[in-house]
């Protein structure tokens, strides 16, 4: 299976509002409990990770919490990663229309994370610095897991069956070919470090800058095709839970998806990141930042059960992720499947806005008409704003689009990530 045949957006095999209300039916209205732990290692003081596990889509509304965790690996200076850090939530929430539900909520969710991100890399790059950062981005709602990402930090999901997914795409140049061809598209080369003499070593990067990744927050030095536009990924796990590992690439440079896993399995989250990194170290050394948080998602009735002593809890607990035995390997066949299973609900990883913002947006996905669906500014109309044929707006006659409006700034970002600054942005002046 090709790349782009992973990444086309997948259509739901139930709707998702059909998903919640089989889960509330069949007795599964409590959310589950998250339990969480991280651990790191500095070389050079670039990464950095967020853990809010409190947030509320209404406030004072225990019933619309939700929670986000986040890894961000920079280079080139820590700004990136720091603004990240303390600002895309901000971007993305501000993205999400208020007062609607959660089945709703979830499904606009996606569309935002692609607005919170190129809106934080234009913010970032307004500042003038030229320092950049990948972003993994989780968003948990109940059972419904929500990756947004750019750049080759990770997220795999280890379920209680032991059937591993990994919920994100590494942007390397070196290992993503369609990545390759889109870079080159859009006007920017691709090599590796040429020394003198010609000899060419290490792997492949962007030129000019050098950035061995495609897809990035911030970056300004190197060139616009180097885009911030996530893949995203949402899924909703079995009643059974499952296991979140996110982490920067100092990991997974030492370690396959499955060896991270089995390495934290049978331990308790703060414990499991612990060990996730003392075995990237031992395998590899520290060539690299290493960071790693590590989510239990944990059915409610594995914590409240008033038949278990605290003791016998624990061991339930640790049943989840329990390490397993040769004769319990074995991929859950059929979707009927109740334990381990994974309903996909989601994935997009296309670099082209019109194609992540689209035009066939729901009136409950939408805000004000000349509202920028990055930024959220409200413009009034100007002479050059006009509707095409497909219902979309456009902020300048020059080069007419399918999507939702954007203000000038947000669309010449546009135009540049897709290598069309010199044809069009003189003309729209």
């Amino acid at each position: 299976m090709t790349t782009a045949a992973r990444e086309r957006r997948l259509p739901p095999t139930l709707p998702l509002a059909t998903l919640i209300g089989r889960e509330l039916r069949a007795g599964g209205s409590e959310r589950p409990a998250l339990r969480y732990g991280h651990a790191g290692f500095a070389k050079r003081g670039e990464d950095y990770f967020l853990v809010k596990p409190d947030c509320v889509r209404v406030p004072g509304d225990p019933a619309s919490a939700f929670s986000v965790f986040a890894v961000f690996d920079g280079h080139n200076g820590v700004s990136a990663a720091v603004y990240s850090k303390e600002h895309l939530l901000e971007h993305v929430m501000s993205a999400l229309p208020p007062d609607i539900g959660r089945d709703d909520w979830l499904q606009a969710l996606p569309r935002a994370l692609v607005a919170g991100f190129v809106k934080a890399d234009i913010d970032f790059q307004r500042k003038g610095e030229v320092s950049g950062t990948t972003a993994t981005l989780v968003v948990i709602d109940g059972f419904t897991v929500t990756v947004a990402s750019v750049g080759d930090s990770r997220c795999i999901l280890d379920t209680q069956g032991g059937e591993l997914q990994l919920l994100t795409v590494d942007h390397r140049l070196e290992e993503n070919a369609e990545e390759r061809e889109r870079v080159t598209a859009s006007g920017g080369e691709v090599g590796r470090l040429n020394l003198f003499g010609g000899q060419e070593v290490g792997p492949l990067r962007c030129w000019p800058g050098g950035l061995c990744l495609s897809r990035s927050i911030g970056d300004m030095d190197v060139g616009e095709y180097i885009v911030p536009i996530p893949h995203v990924k949402q899924v909703k796990l079995s009643n059974a839970g499952g296991r979140l590992i996110i982490a920067s690439d100092g990991i997974w440079d030492a370690l396959s998806n499955e060896a991270a896993a089995k390495a934290c399995r049978g331990l308790p989250a703060e414990l499991a990141a612990k060990l996730v990194v003392k075995q990237a170290l031992k395998t590899s050394g520290l060539k690299d930042d290493t960071t790693c948080v590590v989510v239990d998602i944990i059915p409610s009735d594995h914590l409240t059960s008033p038949q278990l002593s605290p003791k016998k809890n624990h061991n339930k607990l640790k049943s989840l992720f329990r390490r397993r035995s040769h004769s319990s390997v074995g991929k859950l066949g059929g979707k009927s499947a109740s334990i381990g299973s994974v309903e996909e609900l989601f994935e997009e990883g296309s670099a082209m806005l019109e194609e992540r913002l689209g035009r066939n947006l729901s009136l409950k996905a939408v805000s004000a008409p000349f509202r920028c669906a990055i930024c959220q500014v409200d413009q009034e109309p100007f002479e050059d704003l006009m509707r095409d044929n497909g219902g979309g707006y456009c902020s300048s006659p020059c080069a007419p689009w399918g999507g939702p409006y954007l203000c000038l700034d947000c669309r010449k970002k546009k135009d540049a990530m897709e290598g069309k600054r010199s044809s069009c942005s003189t003309a729209c002046r």
